[in-house]
């Protein structure tokens, strides 16, 4: 069992190492025909390092948000502003702004758990806004995908498309096992838009099942991380679970249109060797740092008996 300062030290080696596979990647990766250079070719299988800087960077910025906090501390919380910052640059540039949209996100909600103040999540939520529509101004694959989703009629022909016409079809229970159509048509069945064909072939059923799976392993993680004494536990538990929970949400958000295309896994769910290894990693540190430990709870720490 290992325990929240063993965790530590391996997230932080398993970041500098996810970090510098990302930065070679203009060098070294390949964007196997989809036009953003996100992998690396290993011959017999692929390796995305953004997958597995995600939990690294969770641990690592709350690390130093923690150590900000402390008397006499180091200025953490800019240092892990300006990581994000990095790492985010660095996303943009495949370009993959989804991974790092969710690597902003778990930052934000880390800052605003340890206490940040209203105003500046304000502006930071103004400089996203910006970024986008920057991003609809200078990418022609961002703007393409916008649109799409902005536009009131879905083309039968696209993935949206295929993906609406999927759940349609299936209904309350499902048009059976191996029955549906939709994973035949879209290119990324198995990945992106996996709750399409679970939809087609299951039906509602399924879709409400995973949905109160996702929902009480965030519900029930937040509840225990409340209780929590130590900050930086606190911090990285909160942030996992958080991006653990968005990104199911936006993948399925997407399958019904609620939200614009976009590329990425369904946790434990989407076929990906790097995104079910990486997400795993993430909940064993979770598991790790969520595990009842000896301690006083924070309501006797605050009220001076849990010294």
């Amino acid at each position: 069992v290992m325990s929240p300062t063993l965790v530590r030290r391996l997230a932080v080696l398993g970041f500098a190492l996810a970090f510098v596979a990302l930065a070679f990647l203009p060098i070294f990766g390949t964007d196997f025909g989809k036009g953003a250079v996100r992998w690396y070719s290993l011959g017999f299988a692929s390796l995305q390092p953004s997958e597995f800087l995600k939990p690294g960077f969770i641990v690592v910025a709350a690390w130093m948000i923690a150590a900000s906090q402390q008397i006499n501390g180091p200025p953490g919380t800019l240092m892990s502003f300006a990581l994000c910052m990095m790492v985010v640059m660095m996303l943009v540039l495949q370009p993959d702004f989804g991974q790092a949209s969710l690597i902003l996100f778990g930052w934000g909600v880390m800052y605003f758990v340890a206490g940040a103040p209203m105003l500046l999540l304000v502006c930071m939520a103004a400089v996203v806004v910006l970024g986008g529509v920057f991003a609809y101004n200078s990418s022609e694959h961002f703007a393409r995908r916008i649109d799409g989703f902005l536009n009131p009629d879905v083309d039968p022909t696209t993935q949206l498309g295929y993906a609406t016409n999927a759940i349609r079809e299936g209904g309350l229970f499902g048009v059976g096992v191996g029955e549906g159509q939709v994973k035949w048509s879209l290119p990324d069945a198995h990945t992106d838009f996996i709750v399409a064909v679970a939809a087609e072939e299951y039906g509602l059923v399924l879709v409400a099942v995973l949905i109160a799976l996702y929902a009480s392993i965030v519900v029930r993680s937040l509840f225990r991380l409340m209780r929590e004494r130590d900050t930086f536990i606190r911090l990285a538990g909160t942030g996992l679970v958080c991006m653990f929970g968005v990104q199911a949400m936006i993948n399925m958000g997407v399958a019904v249109r609620l939200l614009p295309a976009k590329g990425m896994t369904l946790p434990f769910v989407s076929y990906g060797g790097s995104s079910l290894i990486a997400t795993g990693i993430a909940v064993g540190m979770l598991l790790a740092f969520t595990r009842t430990r000896p301690q006083g709870g924070i309501a006797d720490y605050l009220n001076g008996r849990g010294r």
